[in-house]
């Protein structure tokens, strides 16, 4: 008699045929936007009124990195590693980072239109800045990022107590961030109209539009530290971000716990923005703009469009940062002008798009 129980050993299911194509699909995307990433921050440091190549670039880095020895002059070499590699570095980050912030807000809420300015975050961190900078806020002993992202937490959690009081829902905390984002920019314009000099004041609104110039080294490692944190949290909650784009209760039926979850990544991307504004000021339509164009190449699924996001929005930031200190040379244009005069057209655009796709 055989023993029926016995048989062959059963062979591992095959990898549908989609799936393996998805994979190679997003292998290669993120290898193409990485190789983007890598040279066109290679190129735009030697854009500028110094003539440097891309050669002396990789020799100056590799000098520093303790690979060779750079054959530039002291000052060639200072205009690349302290002067043009740390602004377009950080440029990168702040792409990355504000892109990350506004899919995230995005999915969170529901609402095509979210991005960080949505919740009133850059407000709050403008108007932390502007109190350290105008009124001496610290006596001297707190800087400007932390009078900024002390201003970014008070409006984050103003916007928190206000949705929470008004019902929690996703229309009450896109409200709630509007009323704070208009209470804070009325501070900062209150703060600087009364109580800064000429000087001052040229100098706030500059960095209120957005300004990369006079960034070091200790402002890369510091944001590009805190965008690495919030990458792996958003990536960590993938699953949980495309669960919410079936709303709430669809969320809650499968488990997500909605409010823990909410207030985890709305804090998560509320640090992050109050850490880039920081040091870049407040450069608007990075979150709002390149989510979208980003879904466009990957889909919905979060475990992939984090990380094309966030190459695409540091490239994205990268040629808009070249473009504003070098169109109008040697006088330099914000970068959130830049950002908003290419926004502007694609945010109406994401607004046709809504209007026909309730």
């Amino acid at each position: 008699m055989t023993d029926t129980r016995t048989g062959p050993a059963p062979s591992k299911a095959p990898v549908p045929r989609a799936t393996g194509v998805r994979v190679l699909r997003d292998g290669l995307l993120w290898t193409v936007g990485a190789v983007l990433l890598v040279l066109s921050v290679a190129v735009a440091v030697t854009i500028g009124p110094a003539r440097i190549s891309v050669p002396d670039v990789w020799s100056t880095v590799a000098a520093h990195l303790g690979l060779g020895e750079s054959r530039l002059t002291p000052i060639r070499d200072g205009i690349i590693w302290n002067l043009r590699m740390p602004r377009t570095l950080l440029a990168a980050v702040c792409g990355a980072g504000l892109a990350v912030c506004g899919t995230v807000m995005q999915s969170l809420l529901r609402n095509p239109l979210a991005d960080p300015f949505v919740l009133g975050v850059s407000s709050g961190a403008s108007t932390g800045a502007v109190a350290v900078v105008v009124l001496g806020v610290g006596g001297g002993a707190v800087s400007i990022s932390a009078g900024a992202f002390v201003g970014a937490l008070c409006s984050f959690v103003l916007v928190l107590l206000l949705s929470h009081t008004l019902g929690g829902t996703t229309d009450r905390v896109v409200l709630s961030g509007v009323a704070a984002m208009q209470l804070f920019s009325a501070l900062t314009s209150f703060v600087v109209m009364t109580a800064a000099d000429a000087e001052q004041t040229r100098g706030v609104l500059f960095w209120l539009l957005g300004s990369l110039s006079g960034v070091g080294w200790t402002d890369v490692w510091v944001c590009a530290a805190v965008l690495a944190v919030t990458l792996l949290i958003c990536l960590g909650h993938a699953r949980t971000l495309d669960a919410f784009a079936f709303g709430q209760e669809a969320a809650a039926s499968l488990g997500v716990h909605v409010g823990r979850t909410r207030v985890v990544l709305l804090c998560t991307t509320a640090l992050l923005t109050a850490a880039l504004v920081s040091s870049a000021g407040a450069i608007g339509f990075v979150g709002l703009v390149l989510p979208h164009a980003a879904r466009a190449l990957t889909g919905s699924g979060h475990r992939r469009l984090l990380p094309v996001t966030a190459l695409a929005g540091a490239v994205f930031l990268v040629w808009v940062d070249t473009l504003a200190r070098t169109v109008l040379d040697p006088q330099e244009v914000p970068v959130g002008v830049v950002t908003a005069l290419i926004g502007v057209p694609a945010f109406v655009l994401v607004l046709y798009r809504t209007r026909r796709n309730p």
